[in-house]
This record gives C-alpha cells, sequence and structure tokens, in this order.
C-alpha cells in the first residue's frame, strides 16, 4: 500500500468480470445495471433464479444470471468454475430479519449468520484464490450501519453486520500484499425490501439503492477500506467511540431507534417476511 492514495493494481471495468451476488432485487440489481453501463460483464447470481433472469434480461448488454445459495460452498465453487476469471467480487446478499431477540425463531437467526456472515467467508474462500493468482482484484462487502451502531429489534442482524466489518477488515489486511482489495459499504436504511414496513426518515439517514450501487463501484476506484452511505456519516466511528452513553441515549431517543420494534408495518413486511421465512426453513426444515 502507497503512503498516499493506494497501489492496488488498476481495474478497468470495460474489461472486467463481476460477480454481485443478491443481484435479483434492490442493492444488488442497482449495482449489477451500473457495472453493466460501466462495460463490465456481470454474472447476476441470486438464490432466486426467477429474479435474476429477469433483470438480467432487462440489463441486457454482457449480463448473466446464475443460481448461487451464498451459504453453500459447494455452490460457490461451481460458480466460479462456470464463470471463470472474476476481476471483481459483490457480496451483496443479505437478510434482515426484525423481531424481538428473545422471540426470533432459531432457524431465522441461523439463516442470518450463514447468509450475512458464512455467505461472505465462502464467496471470498472460493473468489480470492483466482485473484490472487493473477495479481489482481476488488472484492466488496456490503455490510451496514448496522455494523457500527446497535438498534432494538435488529439483534441478530446487527451481530451479522458485526462480524461482516471484522472479516472484511481483518481479510483485507491479509489480501493486500497480493494485489487483491476488500472495501465495505456500511449503507443506513435503503428503500429496499429488507426496511419494509419500517418508518423511514424522520431522522434517520435513508438512501436509495442507486445511491449504494455508485458506492460500490467507485471503490473500484478509491479502494477505500470502508465507505458509509451516505458518505457524511464517516464521522461516525469517532461519535461512537467518545461520546458517553447518557448522550448515546438521548440520540437514540430523538433518533426514535425502537421503531424496528414498536413502529412497525408488519402488513406491509409480509412479503419480505415470508421469503427470509423460505429460505431459513430450505436448509433448516
Amino acid at each position: 500500500m502507497g503512503i498516499l492514495g493506494n497501489s492496488y493494481p488498476s481495474i478497468d471495468l470495460a474489461k472486467s468480470v463481476v460477480v454481485v451476488t443478491g443481484a435479483g432485487r434492490g442493492i444488488g440489481r442497482a449495482t449489477a445495471e451500473l457495472f453493466a453501463a460501466k462495460g463490465s460483464r456481470v454474472v447476476l447470481a441470486d438464490v432466486d433464479r426467477a429474479v435474476a433472469d429477469e433483470a438480467a434480461r432487462a440489463i441486457g448488454g454482457k449480463s448473466t444470471a446464475a443460481t448461487l445459495d451464498v451459504r453453500s460452498r459447494d455452490a460457490w465453487d461451481t460458480l466460479v468454475a462456470d464463470v471463470g476469471r472474476i476481476d471483481v467480487l459483490v457480496n451483496n446478499a443479505g437478510v434482515m430479519p426484525v423481531a424481538s431477540f428473545l422471540d426470533e425463531r432459531d432457524t431465522i437467526i441461523e439463516a442470518t449468520m450463514d447468509i450475512n456472515v458464512l455467505g461472505l467467508s465462502h464467496g471470498m474462500r472460493a473468489v480470492v484464490p483466482g485473484m490472487i493468482k493473477a495479481g489482481a482484484g476488488h472484492v466488496v462487502n456490503v455490510a451496514s450501519l448496522a455494523g457500527k451502531l446497535t438498534v432494538p429489534g435488529l439483534v441478530i442482524y446487527n451481530a451479522s453486520k458485526f462480524a461482516a466489518v471484522g472479516l472484511s477488515a481483518a481479510a483485507r489486511l491479509e489480501f493486500a500484499e497480493h494485489g487483491v482489495s476488500v472495501s465495505t459499504i456500511l449503507p443506513s436504511a435503503v428503500r429496499t425490501g429488507l426496511s419494509s414496513g419500517i418508518q423511514l426518515g424522520h431522522g434517520m439517514p435513508t438512501v436509495d439503492p442507486e445511491d449504494v450501487a455508485a458506492a460500490i463501484v467507485n471503490t473500484c476506484k478509491s479502494r477505500r477500506a470502508e465507505t458509509p452511505v451516505p458518505g457524511y456519516l464517516s464521522a461516525l466511528d469517532l461519535g461512537l467511540a467518545v461520546a458517553p452513553e447518557g448522550i448515546m441515549t438521548l440520540f437514540r431517543r430523538v433518533l426514535g431507534d425502537d421503531r424496528a420494534l414498536k413502529r412497525i408495518d408488519h402488513a406491509e413486511r409480509a412479503a419480505y417476511e415470508g421469503r427470509v421465512l423460505k429460505v431459513s426453513e430450505e436448509v433448516n426444515g
């Protein structure tokens, strides 16, 4: 690494092969669209092949769809064998269950950790060896500001995203000498299915999938270790480190950080919760 900037090999997106997980919807789809607009060959990987196929057809260009359950190392190895060279890996697939910690189902807890943490681990362990052999590559792990800031009602999601942040930071140190960079994206609340039924705004920074996609693509040039979205939240780490607990409690009260528990529309969220339950039962059932 250089003292100023970075010394990673540059990435020409017009000549790159990009794999995006969870690419059928939301952030993943917006990210695939943006990479495709840059001329990349994009593989839209998703456990729901139907939505991945539809997204790939809509995006066009050199986009293709692939079936991938990120919890399965075998599935990852099959994907890598089918795709061949991978220049950029975007580990975006994730789930966000909302419930009181003591009321959450064990199957959903296990699925959340498997998808949000082991999914990243399996992805990097399957893809990065090829990048190291090539002497270049870039991994983007989509975590969350919930990997820095705890929220009632999101205990397991918090745990998974804190783990994702640590996993990414440590892997970045190991891979750097091989020319492979790891960047972590930390979105605030995003207007996607993950946040359906939860009151957005009202003091909570809220962004669109396209904002997160732009930050992801930008890391291919900047190779920054961490990028919050929106960017003005970059001071969050310092604030969390120095603010007394009383101040943080007041801040949380003003922000309304109990909204995931007390101000949630379960009817509006039902479709998303149904998808999470289905995925959790496919392995545990």
